[in-house]
């Protein structure tokens, strides 16, 4: 009777270990990978901007390089907050646009997303949220997360072009 006593207890030890530790979605697993190459990219170009760029603007009422990356760090926060299935706490909002600060805005705002998703389950890609007066699952936003950060990231290859500095990669693509 102990013999059986012990195996029930084995095999519910085995199942909930189990379920506890169920894999991430697959989902899941390629947005990560996504987020770092936007990050990466991101990362990359912002290092190559020279400081005294930061504050270059391409016209009157156009976000300057800095702001870009500021804009992305905090969007990103934004986006996790409904993610999460939270109200977004946009009272913080940083007005430093120089190049030490946006790097470790942009660090740590790509990787608290990461941090998070990370643990997002199949029901939680499948649960819906509102905004931008739209309905969407969790999954369908974390796109639209990707696709602001590729959008920015054209803009900010596009900042750095027109003041003569090279993305990284592409002069490695170059000399290969």
């Amino acid at each position: 009777m102990s013999k059986l006593n012990s195996g029930l207890v084995l095999s519910a030890i085995l199942f909930f270990t189990t379920v506890s530790f169920a894999e991430q979605p697959v989902f899941v697993k390629e947005f990560l990978g996504q987020v770092d190459f936007v990050k990466g990219r991101l990362m990359q170009l912002a290092e190559a901007m020279p400081e005294d760029k930061y504050s270059w603007t391409p016209g009157e009422g156009v976000r300057s390089v800095g702001e870009v990356y500021v804009h992305v760090a905090q969007a990103n926060h934004y986006f996790l907050s409904i993610m999460q299935g939270v109200q977004p706490d946009m009272s913080e909002s940083s007005k430093a646009t120089d190049k030490k600060t946006t790097l470790t805005m942009l660090t740590e705002a790509f990787d608290v997303v990461k941090d998070a998703a990370g643990k997002f389950t199949e029901d939680d890609l499948n649960r819906e949220v509102e905004v931008f007066g739209m309905k969407f699952t969790v999954r369908n936003f974390m796109i639209t997360f990707l696709n602001h950060n590729h959008e920015h990231l054209g803009q900010a290859i596009a900042y750095a072009r027109m003041n003569g500095v090279t993305p990284p990669w592409s002069k490695a693509e170059s000399e290969g």
